[in-house]
């Protein structure tokens, strides 16, 4: 019973876990475009000042990041009147997880049984005791959408929409922004050539 109870907490540790740092990607467009037509996209900025939650060094990497996986489908950058049109938009949110693990400590003690034949026997009562553990954990959780416009028409073509914990340590998010970029463009309906 002990082992199935560790076992258990590390598989709900590890699925708290998997679930915080991977992010949750989602991506609609329009069915209706052909979206290898499109040479040129420009970028109209940020939606609502969202960049002012991040600070620059981050806002490059995730520009840097589309720049590289939008030119790896054939698009060019132009500072204005491209063929498609970007915004993005950022929203972080401040949230706490709790968990609590109990422990288990089973007691000794004594009693009578009987059993077949003569005797007596000793078995059991006695007393146990637990001790739970709570603890919280403050993160911040970041919302990252990306759409995309038909620079003529200007109807939205494609969303793309990103969740995931935002990693404190910004070394780390040297390496994490542009795989999540790279994660979320692979819902873009085109793909770079292989």
């Amino acid at each position: 019973m002990k082992k199935f109870n560790k076992t258990f907490f590390v598989f709900v540790i590890t699925l708290l876990t998997s679930v915080q740092f991977f992010a949750q990607v989602h991506s609609d467009y329009d069915k209706t475009v052909d979206f290898t037509k499109f040479k040129t996209i420009s970028f109209l900025g940020w939606q609502d000042n969202s960049d002012q939650l991040i600070n620059d060094l981050d806002k490059n990497r995730i520009l840097e990041s589309f720049g590289k996986e939008f030119e790896m489908r054939n698009l060019t950058f132009a500072k204005e009147g491209g063929e498609l049109a970007v915004t993005l938009y950022l929203v972080i949110d401040q949230k706490t997880s709790a968990t609590a693990y109990t422990n288990y400590n089973g007691g000794m003690g004594y009693g009578g049984r009987w059993g077949y034949g003569y005797g007596m026997g000793y078995g059991g009562m006695g007393m146990g005791s637990s001790t739970t553990t709570y603890s919280e954990n403050d993160y911040e959780v970041g919302t990252f959408v990306v759409s995309v416009y038909d620079g003529e028409s200007k109807k939205l073509i494609w969303q793309g929409i990103s969740t995931k914990t935002i990693n404190e340590n910004p070394k780390k998010r040297v390496k994490t922004i542009p795989k999540g970029v790279k994660k979320l463009m692979k819902k873009y309906p085109v793909q770079p050539p292989k």
